[in-house]
């Protein structure tokens, strides 16, 4: 019998160990754009998620993420336990992070490198207390390998092209 374990053998948790949300505000806001999304895409061939660990590198439980919440189309819309994207032939295509004190700078520099590694085509961050970001809503879509930051449309939202 050997002592390696092989590649289908790895365990792949299904929790980081960290908390959900920083605040109830925080939690809330990550459930209302998974609520929002939902309704927007039920009963179409649409994944939807909210702190999902998403596994990225076969063979090595150690590189994921997790995103508050994230979507990916043309994807069975069933639920799971993980996201492993070599499983699923795709990475997300669009994540939303509510940020907050404690996540602010994860969610502002570390993340957005590994979503961009991953080909994560647009990024939108939240701070529903809007001590931390300004504008409190920030979008970004990926142009050639890096983020590009989404200037407001006429009433000031932002367009998400992917959505």
């Amino acid at each position: 019998m050997s002592l390696m374990q092989t590649v289908d053998q790895l365990e792949y948790p299904e929790s980081d160990g960290k908390p959900m949300g920083e605040t109830d505000l925080h939690r809330d806001w990550m459930y209302r754009i998974l609520d929002i999304l939902r309704l927007r895409y039920r009963g179409q061939r649409v994944y939807i998620a909210s702190n999902l660990l998403v596994y990225y590198q076969q063979g090595d439980p150690s590189q994921f993420v997790v995103p508050d919440d994230f979507v990916v189309t043309n994807c069975d819309p069933d639920r799971r336990r993980t996201f492993k994207i070599w499983e699923e032939g795709k990475a997300p295509e669009v994540v939303f992070e509510v940020t907050s004190r404690s996540s602010r700078r994860v969610d502002e520099v570390l993340k957005p490198q590994t979503y961009a590694q991953l080909g994560v085509q647009e990024y939108f961050l939240y701070d529903p207390t809007a001590d931390y970001l300004d504008p409190p809503l920030q979008g970004f879509r990926l142009e050639q390998g890096e983020y590009t930051h989404l200037e407001p449309v006429a009433t000031g939202a932002l367009r998400c092209q992917r959505l």
